[in-house]
């Protein structure tokens, strides 16, 4: 997968780039063209591709659109240039979208690098690949127009892909089709379908480089010299607190010595001697619960202890004598008088 790419050329640098010497027959919009360092499905970008004419060997430099959109689309639907940016190589005679346009409609892109993600844990890390002494990489392409309901005309392109070299595995499993000659340039613009098979294959030189850059540049709004920056990547620690502790207590359980308890022949006697003691102690405190139980009295009838603890209240006269509550009242009255300031002059 190739959805990023760096283009910063100018644009008469374009077909230098891709190889060509001569000037190009003619040039389409390519005022729409903005020199970006993040560009994305969607952007505008200079592409070379043969003239219209048959018996024509020049070429023609065209800004399109990044993500293929097929002719034959609905004229009312809205184009989604994030459906085709890659077509696959291994199946480009496999699909009606690629297959028609193998045969006469090839380009090639100039890019001075392309961005790729690396998986990691829980985030990717992005990396920028291009060449080590800095020439642009041109890549395969296929281009196609579409016509919509207002009678727009709309050219846009397809990166392909392969197969990823032993070198840029370890990053993804696919790498654009990037030629690395004049040989392989010609061959895919003019060249029949038959011989441009063997140019579809990965890129293997060791001219290739590649760096960590900053995330940021994963949102299409970030540019600038910024996005190829090379940074230090920091290894995301992947141990959590509970893996921590865990990993900790079966490192303990681990280092500590298993010990091994071996009885003696002492042990052994003392441990008998322990059970018969408790043997006999069982025995004790079950004759001995036995002998408390005959102490306890016998069980009676609520009745008869009832009638026991009544008090004899028949032969006692319970009511009271009026004369001595009366000189029990007059008791009570001179003890509660106290001698005051008067009583005491009375006396003298």
């Amino acid at each position: 997968m190739c959805g990023r790419a760096r283009c910063s050329l100018r644009g008469d640098d374009v077909p230098r780039a891709c190889h060509r010497t001569l000037p190009p027959t003619r040039s389409l919009h390519m005022e729409r063209y903005r020199p970006s360092y993040n560009v994305s499905p969607g952007f505008n970008l200079p592409v070379v591709r043969r003239e219209d004419a048959c018996d024509s060997d020049g070429y023609v430099l065209h800004c399109m659109k990044w993500g293929l959109i097929p002719s034959f689309t609905k004229k009312t639907e809205k184009p989604d240039h994030y459906k085709m940016f890659n077509a696959r190589s291994e199946s480009l005679n496999e699909k009606a979208s690629f297959r028609r346009l193998v045969p006469k409609n090839r380009c090639l892109v100039a890019v001075e690098g392309f961005y790729e993600w690396k998986k990691g844990g829980s985030r990717k890390q992005p990396y920028y690949i291009h060449f080590k002494d800095g020439r642009p990489l041109v890549f395969a392409a296929l281009y196609d127009y579409w016509q919509n309901s207002e009678g727009e005309i709309l050219y846009t392109f397809t990166i392909i892909t392969t197969s990823s070299s032993p070198a840029l595995e370890w990053l993804h499993d696919r790498m654009p089709v990037i030629f690395g000659d004049k040989e392989s340039t010609d061959t895919w613009l003019s060249g029949s379908a038959s011989n441009f098979k063997n140019l579809l294959k990965p890129y293997e030189e060791s001219d290739l480089a590649w760096c960590p850059v900053t995330p940021a540049m994963g949102k299409t709004s970030f540019d600038g010299p910024e996005c190829i920056k090379e940074i230090q990547v920091k290894p995301e620690s992947t141990t959590s607190i509970a893996k921590f502790f865990s990993r900790k207590g079966s490192e303990n359980e681990e280092t500590k010595p298993e010990q091994k308890v071996v009885p003696s022949q002492g042990s052994i006697k003392s441990e008998e001697q322990a059970e018969e003691a408790k043997k006999t102690e069982v025995g004790d405190s079950d004759l001995k619960s036995s002998q408390d139980a005959k102490k306890v009295p016998t069980k009676r009838h609520y009745e008869d202890s009832s009638e026991e603890s009544k008090p004899a209240l028949a032969n006692k006269d319970l009511s009271p004598n009026p004369k001595k509550k009366r000189e029990k009242s007059k008791t009570n009255a001179a003890d509660d008088k106290q001698p005051n300031l008067f009583s005491y002059f009375g006396k003298r």
